[in-house]
């Protein structure tokens, strides 16, 4: 570890915090309704979309009603993208000829995109058409997102309301949240990427000779109008096989730094979206503390292990050691035009949020390096996590805190003056539980069957971990893998498949659930046994309750992957 790497860790946690509030609070002001400044331009815009689609935008949705029309909308966006994988041959802009997609692995796509996932068991430039990349992926990166932050915007209106029966409008909140918050930024950072060196056209792939003689073929097409959105809504799914490790895709630092900022941007602000709605932005400063102890805590434990590298190579007596020559610690698997600080800070923030975008490839991380990815995704991927997921995952652990500490004191928790009875816990408890049920049982699955068996390369310990990572990732909706599983067989396609809906839709309908609850409650004044949600106390009780639920539920499982390799990694063995 060195204080240069430190001060790049540090001048990011501080741009994320400067960033949180303005954008949190722009993002308030549009989801109420509000004038903004780009109402002159996006308001009448906003008009025709809801005459087009025969929308009521004055007219708000019951729990269950704004549940089945988040549901129809995502099932319609899974069954175009999956005909236009199968059909790409005889769609345009496909100048490489690219057939169309298979069944199974056109199916893990379809549901992978729907579901903010991402995860890619194939490689973009030989696989898919500029047309299914563009109206196929990049508009899921764009409506997927949206959906999240839709379903957060709508449990914090389950804690603003009084006695009511609606909790907004989802059409509405899809539309306000495309047009005022994605596409603007989209936009405009997407022209700073082609600046940078992005790619974005339609031409085909260009052929050459390499000063060795050797023949290569570089593709290209429209990639930064894909990549500014896959990192903005934390999608992660890469016009490249090899992500953002790609110069096309991810060409110097500046663009580095924009992405890992892209990644947190949403996550961050919608803290102090929360604050700002609830009238207490001191509520929403206590989750981004929250958040932001987790991944410093993440950031800081996967530099110092990549910066330690491997004791096995030590005793063989090359020198692992910084110095002005050599970038030194575990440097395999990383761009040189990274390093070590870079591709750790990028490691945590991809597997913090819901992103999955890789600058480097996980598998060659230490094991307590690579342990940190999976460790984020297992916590629920709260720390700023995916657009919207980050913060309603946070608000439904704060709800198990705070029922922790009424029995404590034996009483009633209460949240933002509205009590959490039996429905809201349970809620609460089922889509909690459902994302490790999956993870665990689809692992377990794999770890004893043949078919499983044969998609990792490795065996022993770190062959296990690229199986527990794989469904770790699916399950939460992040899409990273560790690189060194054959993912693209029927077992895989399909479990995988299964594991993503349950991750996304068996957590997001208790979410509208308690949501609806909460809406219909009435206020109850704060008294002095109010447990107070807006300090020191209450981010350390949320904190232990995040680290212990998310330990105690996976421990013995890591203990089999990444402890274990560890422990082999430090009697010198070069597994």
């Amino acid at each position: 570890m060195t204080a240069n790497g430190l001060l790049q860790i540090a001048i990011f946690a501080a741009i994320v915090a400067a960033i949180a509030v303005p954008l949190g609070s722009y993002m308030a002001r549009v989801f109420a309704g509000e004038r903004t400044f780009l109402s002159p331009v996006l308001g009448p815009v906003e008009r025709v979309v809801y005459w087009v689609s025969g929308v009521d935008a004055k007219k708000e949705q019951h729990w269950l009603t704004y549940t089945v029309a988040m549901l129809l909308f995502n099932l319609a966006c899974f069954a175009l993208l999956y005909a236009l994988l199968r059909l790409q041959f005889f769609l345009p802009f496909n100048p490489q000829g690219m057939t169309g997609m298979e069944q199974n692995l056109a199916l893990n796509t379809a549901i992978s995109f729907t579901t903010n996932t991402n995860w890619q068991n194939y490689g973009g430039e030989t696989t898919l058409s500029y047309f299914v990349q563009m109206a196929g992926l990049t508009v899921h990166n764009f409506v997927s997102a949206a959906t999240g932050i839709a379903i957060a915007i709508a449990l914090i209106r389950g804690f603003t309301r009084r006695s009511a029966q609606s909790i907004g409008n989802f059409w509405v909140d899809l539309t306000r949240c495309t047009l005022y918050v994605l596409l603007p930024v989209a936009i405009v950072v997407g022209l700073v990427f082609v600046w940078q060196g992005m790619p974005q056209n339609l031409g085909g792939y260009v052929d050459a000779t390499t000063l060795e003689g050797a023949h290569q073929t570089i593709a290209q097409g429209p990639v930064a109008s894909q990549i500014v959105i896959k990192t903005f809504g934390t999608n992660g799914g890469g016009f490249f096989n090899v992500n953002a490790a790609h110069p096309y895709e991810n060409p110097n630092g500046f663009t580095n730094l924009l992405t890992v900022l892209l990644e947190f941007a949403i996550g961050a602000a919608l803290t102090m979206t929360f604050g700002k709605m609830v009238g207490n932005m001191r509520q929403g400063w206590a989750l981004f503390g929250v958040m932001g102890i987790l991944f410093l805590c993440g950031v800081l434990v996967s530099y110092w292990a990549e910066s330690a590298g491997n004791p096995a190579f030590a005793k063989l007596g090359i020198d692992q050691a910084y110095s002005a020559s050599q970038a030194g610690g575990n440097m395999e698997g990383k761009e040189v035009r990274f390093g070590i600080t870079d591709s750790s800070l990028f490691e945590t923030t991809t597997t913090d949020t819901s992103t999955g975008a890789v600058n480097s490839m996980h598998d060659s991380f230490t094991p307590i390096g690579g342990l940190v990815a999976i460790v984020n995704m297992q916590l629920g991927e709260v720390i700023f996590g995916g657009v919207g997921s980050g913060l309603y995952g946070m608000l439904l652990f704060a709800i198990v805190a705070l029922f922790i500490a009424g029995l404590m004191v034996g009483r009633t928790p209460e949240y933002l003056g509205k009590k959490l009875e039996s429905r809201e816990v349970k809620m609460a408890m089922l889509a909690m539980l459902s994302i490790p049920l999956a993870a665990l049982g689809f692992t377990a699955l794999a770890a004893v069957l043949p078919v499983g068996l044969a998609g990792p390369e490795n065996a022993g310990p770190h062959g296990f971990s690229e199986i527990l990572y794989a469904f770790t990732s699916m399950t939460a909706n992040n899409g990273s893998a560790f690189g060194g599983l054959t993912g693209n067989t029927p077992f895989y396609n399909l479990t995988g498949a299964i594991a993503m809906m349950i991750g996304r839709f068996a957590f997001i309908v208790p979410v509208l659930a308690i949501a609806g609850s909460l809406a219909a409650k009435k206020l109850v004044p704060a008294s002095a046994g109010t447990f107070p949600t807006d300090n020191g106390l209450f981010v350390a009780l949320l904190l232990g309750v995040i680290v212990i639920t998310g330990g105690l539920i996976y421990f013995p499982a890591d203990v089999l992957g990444p402890f274990v390799e560890h422990l082999q990694m430090q009697a010198g063995s070069l597994y």
